[in-house]
This record gives structure tokens, sequence and C-alpha cells, in this order.
């Protein structure tokens, strides 16, 4: 067979629900021979033969791994790799909760994230004594005493929702703009910082599956 080139790519965290992974599970491909790429995606890559109590298993694996039982089959194959170096791949078992199960769940978080919030703006109140610094500015611009519910108590409430709903940049399903909320950034570099640790943590542990590794299958867990 004459030397073809395949583009190959893997995302950092991969996700399946079978435990019997191929390399079609995995990654995306790209050859100038169509017929090529069915053959590799049916390549065996891992098998999860256990699972924890929460019916999750996860494992890293080195893109060297992947072109190495490339090359086993195929060896005049030319792998070109444009996706990450080392990525994560976590078997769960999927246990879909009934409807009456989301909504509580749901519930739940919303309102635990508004006590939560109303909480906080309270305390920092509180804290400041905001009712007093609004009375003194009050009654130092109009020369009478405040009520308590003046002007400057409904512009902050009104400025404290404009200021949430800026920041999320959500309104139900409507969102203000394109741009990702800092809250969005924060979460995406929370989450690199895990996959990271997690590829990290297994490799120092020697379970990455690497080149020089025969075994497809295992049960390893983090």
């Amino acid at each position: 067979m004459s030397s073809i080139t395949v583009y190959i790519k893997a995302d950092r965290n991969i996700e399946v629900t079978k435990p019997d992974v191929k390399l079609g599970d995995v990654l995306t491909m790209e050859c100038r021979d169509p017929s090529m790429i069915p053959k590799l995606k049916v390549i065996k890559l891992f098998s999860f033969h256990s699972t924890d109590k929460k019916n999750q298993n996860r494992t890293a694996f080195s893109i060297l791994r992947v072109i190495e039982l490339i090359h086993e089959k195929y060896p005049n194959i030319d792998i070109q790799n444009m996706g990450e170096q080392d990525f994560i791949v976590t078997y769960e078992a999927q246990q879909t909760a009934g409807g009456v199960i989301h909504i509580l769940k749901a519930a739940a978080v919303v309102l635990i994230s508004f006590i939560g919030s109303a909480f906080s703006i309270m305390a920092f109140n509180n804290d400041v004594d905001v009712t007093k610094m609004f009375g003194q500015i009050y009654e130092l611009i109009t020369g009478t005493k405040s009520s308590g519910f003046t002007i400057l108590e409904l512009t902050y409430s009104l400025g404290i929702i404009i200021g949430i709903l800026t920041f999320f940049n959500h309104f139900g399903k409507k969102r203000f703009s394109v741009d990702p909320t800092p809250m969005e950034v924060e979460m995406r570099l929370y989450e690199n910082d895990l996959q990271t640790t997690l590829i990290e943590n297994i490799s120092r542990k020697g379970k990455e599956q690497d080149v020089g590794k025969r075994t497809t299958s295992g049960t390893h867990r983090t």
C-alpha cells in the first residue's frame, strides 16, 4: 500500500458511554482516501472492565499510543496530529433520571443560588452600612431626612439587577452579546487546570496509556 497521510484530532477531555472504546469514539479523522477512515475508526483503543461506585472510570492517553495502534495495522500510513498531545477518556454509564427529578434538581440549584446571592448582597450592605450612607447623601443633597426609601435606594436596587444581568450575559434564553462572560471564562480556566492536573497525576502514577503498553483494557480510576 502506498503511503497516505491521515490527519487526526483529539479533544482534551472525551466522555464515552460504551466500555469498549475505539478510535472513532475519541478522534476526528481526515484522509485523502475516504475508504481508510472507517478502517481506522474501528481500531480498538481501550476497554473499561469495571467501574467505581459512581459508574465512572477515567484514564489518560498519549497520542503516541494512538499512532502506535494505527501503525500496528497500517505501517505505511503517515499520521499528522492536529489535536492534543495527551487526552483524557472518561467512561460513564448513563443513568437518566426522570423528569420530576430533573425539575427538583433545577429548583434546588435556583433556590440555593438565590439565597446565597441574597445573603451575600445583604451581608455586604450591612458591612458597609449602605442605608446610613444613603441617608447621609440624601440629607446632604436635599436638606431633608431620608425616609429609608428614596431615589437612591431605588436606583441602587435597579443597578444591582442590571449588573447581575450584564455579568451573566443572559436573561432567560436571550443572550445580550456573543462575548463570553467572566463566569464562563473562569469555568473554562478551571476546566483546563483540572484536565491538566488529571493528566499529570495519571502520568506520574504510571497509568497513562503510552507507547510500548500493549494492554488494551484496564480498570484505572481517579
